[in-house]
C-alpha cells in the first residue's frame, strides 16, 4: 500500500482538491486502484449545518454522509464511491476522543493531543487502507500549513510515515507562486516560507505543485528546488487552465506528475490511457452548438454553492457536443416579474435550498417554464416550488404552500416528512443518502432512465403531501417515481409538457464526465429541441472553432 499526502500553503482555495482528484484520474488511467479522503481541520462535525455562503456546496455520499465539496471532485474524476470514512473533521476527532474518555476507554490516563487525538487521525487512514481493494491512498489535508487547527493532522502524518516507512509515502505540497505585476516577475518567497513552516513540523515535501498565472522558467524551478530541498523535476507547474477544470489532469500529465509519483513510490505501471478524457475535454472546450440555460438560485455570491449542478450540466452538454451559456438569476430578483430575465433562455433549472427567501421568485420561474413549454428541471426544492406553483395556478388549490414556509398553511401540498416530526437537532438529521425510487411505467421518467427502479441520493426534510395526489393528477400533474412502498413522491412530471421534471433527490451527486446523469442528459436534449424550434436572434454567439489537441495541454 502506498500513501500520498497533499498539503497546501500560503493561502487557502489553491485547488488542493482538484489536484488530488486529477492525480487520482492519472493513476487510475495507469491501471492503479485509487481511493481518496479529505481531512478538514474545522470543528464542525460535518458541513451539513453550514450556510452555503460559508462553505459552498454540501456533497452527500451514498451512506448519507454530508461532506466537503472536494469529495464531489474525487467521485467525478475517479471511479471511487466514497463513504463517511473518506471525510474526517476536527469535530469528529474530538467528539470521538471525548466519548471514549467519558466511557472510561482510556483507563484513567490523561487524555492529550498526542497520542490520543493523533491516534484517531491515523486510525482513519488505516480504515480505508484495505490492500485487497486499493493500491494508493490519497489524503488531502484541508486548510493552510501553519493554521493552529491543522497541526494535529500534520503531526499524525509525521507519525504515520515512521510507522509505515518513508518508502511508502509521498508528501505533496500545493503552493502559490504569485506574479507581481509592478516587478514583472514571479516570486518564490511565499513558497519558501510555506515549506519552511512544514519542515518545522517535521514534514519534507518531495513534490511541489506550484499554482501560478505564468509559466515557470528553468531558473525559477532551480531556485525553488534549491531552497525547498525538492528535486528540480519535482517542481510541477499548475497554471490556471484556460477553459475547464477537466484540463487539469492533462496539464499535470504534460508536466510528468503521474510518472514522477510512480517513480518516487516504486510503482510499476503502464502508460496512462487518456483518450476518453481528452475527447471529453475537447467537446467541453469547442462544442458544435450552444444552449442558454437559466439557473434560479439564491447562493450565487459563493461560486461553489451549486458546484455539482454546474458540473452535471457540463457532463450532459458535452455528451450532446453542446456548450452551455449559464444565466445565473437570483430568485429574489424575479419576485416582481420574470418575462425579461427568462424570455431568451432554452431551459430553466431550479436547484435545492432552504428557507423562505426567494421562494416566490422560484415559483414564478416554474410557472413561466410550465406555461411557455420551456424545459424545466427542479431539484429537491426545485421540485417542491414547481408542485406549489402547479397546485395554485393549475390544480385549483389556491392556498397551496409548504409548511417549511408557513407552518399553518391551509393547503400543505408540501409538508414535513413523518420521520422528521419531533426532530430537534439540525446536524445529520435529514433524510440522507441513497434510497431506491420506483419508476412508473409509461412515463417520461421511464423513458429517460430506461429502468423501472433507480438509486438516488437524498438530502431533505419535506415531501409532497400524498393526500393531494389524485386531485393534482386529474389536472396533469404526474407522480412518476415513488419510494418502493409508494408512500413518498420522488419524481414528478407534467403530462402535457415536453420536459417538465422535478425530483426530490439530488441527481447531481451521481454525474460523471463520460457518464452524465440521465435527468441532466434528458434536460439538455429537451433544451436543444426547444431551441431548434424557437426563432433565435441573429446576434446569438457562435461556437468557437475546435481547439487542436496539442493546445489542450501545457507544454513544458
Amino acid at each position: 500500500m502506498k500513501y500520498i499526502f497533499i498539503t497546501g500553503g500560503v493561502i487557502s482555495s489553491l485547488g488542493k482538491g482538484l489536484t488530488a482528484a486529477s492525480l487520482g484520474t492519472l493513476l487510475e488511467a495507469r491501471g492503479l486502484r485509487v481511493v481518496l479522503q479529505k481531512f478538514d481541520p474545522y470543528l464542525n462535525v460535518d458541513p451539513g449545518t453550514m450556510n452555503p455562503f460559508q462553505h459552498g456546496e454540501v456533497y452527500v455520499l451514498d451512506d448519507g454522509a454530508e461532506t466537503d465539496l472536494d469529495l464531489g471532485h474525487y467521485e467525478r474524476f475517479t471511479n471511487c464511491v466514497l463513504s463517511r470514512h473518506n471525510n474526517l473533521t476536527s469535530g469528529q476527532v474530538y467528539e470521538s476522543v471525548i466519548l471514549k474518555e467519558r466511557r472510561g476507554d482510556y483507563l484513567g490516563k490523561t487524555v492529550q493531543v498526542i497520542p490520543h487525538v493523533t491516534d484517531v487521525i491515523k486510525g482513519r487512514i488505516r480504515e480505508i487502507s484495505d490492500e485487497s481493494k486499493y493500491d494508493v491512498v490519497i489524503t488531502e489535508i484541508g486548510g493552510t500549513t501553519g493554521d493552529i487547527e491543522g497541526l494535529p493532522f500534520l503531526e499524525a502524518i509525521r507519525q504515520f510515515i515512521l510507522e509505515v516507512g518513508a518508502q511508502n509515502v509521498l508528501n505533496m505540497h500545493v503552493t502559490l507562486v504569485p506574479y507581481i505585476k509592478a516587478a514583472h516577475e514571479l516570486k518564490t518567497k511565499p513558497t519558501q516560507q510555506s515549506v519552511a513552516k512544514l519542515r518545522e513540523i517535521g514534514l519534507q515535501p518531495q513534490v511541489l505543485i506550484c499554482r501560478t498565472e505564468r509559466m515557470l522558467d528553468l531558473d525559477l524551478r532551480q531556485k525553488l528546488s534549491m531552497f525547498c530541498s525538492v528535486a528540480e523535476k519535482a517542481v510541477i507547474e499548475e497554471r490556471d487552465v484556460a477553459h475547464t477544470i477537466y484540463e487539469v489532469p492533462l496539464t499535470l500529465h504534460a508536466e510528468g506528475l503521474d510518472q514522477l509519483v510512480c517513480d518516487l513510490l516504486g510503482l510499476k505501471t503502464r502508460q496512462p490511457d487518456l483518450a476518453g478524457w481528452k475527447n471529453f475535454v475537447k467537446r467541453v472546450i469547442s462544442p458544435a452548438k450552444r444552449v442558454t440555460i437559466a439557473v434560479i438560485g439564491k447562493y450565487f455570491d459563493v461560486r461553489d454553492a451549486y458546484k455539482s449542478i454546474y458540473e452535471s450540466l457540463t457532463h450532459a452538454a458535452a455528451s450532446e457536443d453542446c456548450g452551455i451559456d449559464l444565466e445565473l438569476i437570483d430568485a429574489e430578483s424575479l419576485q416582481d416579474g420574470v418575462n425579461g430575465p427568462l424570455k431568451d433562455v432554452s431551459g430553466i433549472l431550479i436547484p435545492g435550498g432552504f428557507g423562505l427567501r426567494g421562494v416566490e421568485g422560484k415559483i414564478k420561474a416554474a410557472r413561466f417554464a410550465r406555461e411557455h413549454k420551456i424545459p424545466y428541471l427542479g431539484l429537491c426544492l426545485g421540485m417542491q416550488v414547481a408542485t406549489i406553483e402547479f397546485a395554485r395556478n393549475a390544480g385549483g388549490i389556491t392556498d397551496a404552500n409548504s409548511t417549511e414556509f408557513d407552518k399553518n398553511a391551509k393547503e400543505p401540498v408540501i409538508s414535513l416528512l413523518e420521520e422528521q416530526r419531533g426532530v430537534k437537532t439540525m446536524g445529520a438529521s435529514m433524510r440522507l443518502g441513497t434510497w431506491p425510487t420506483k419508476i412508473a411505467k409509461g412515463t417520461l421518467a421511464e423513458k429517460i432512465y430506461g429502468s423501472t427502479e433507480v438509486m438516488e441520493r437524498h438530502r431533505h426534510r419535506y415531501e409532497f403531501n400524498m393526500k393531494y395526489r389524485d386531485q393534482m393528477n386529474e389536472k396533469g400533474f404526474v407522480i412518476s417515481g415513488t419510494s418502493p412502498d409508494g408512500t413518498l413522491a420522488e419524481l414528478i412530471e407534467l403530462r402535457d409538457h415536453p420536459y417538465f421534471v422535478g425530483c426530490q433527490y439530488h441527481p447531481e451527486f451521481q454525474s460523471k464526465p463520460n457518464k452524465p446523469h440521465p435527468l441532466f442528459k434528458g434536460f439538455i436534449q429537451a433544451c436543444l429541441n426547444y431551441q431548434s424550434r424557437a426563432t433565435r436572434a441573429p446576434s446569438d454567439r457562435e461556437s468557437p472553432p475546435r481547439v487542436p489537441e496539442q493546445e489542450l495541454v501545457l507544454q513544458r
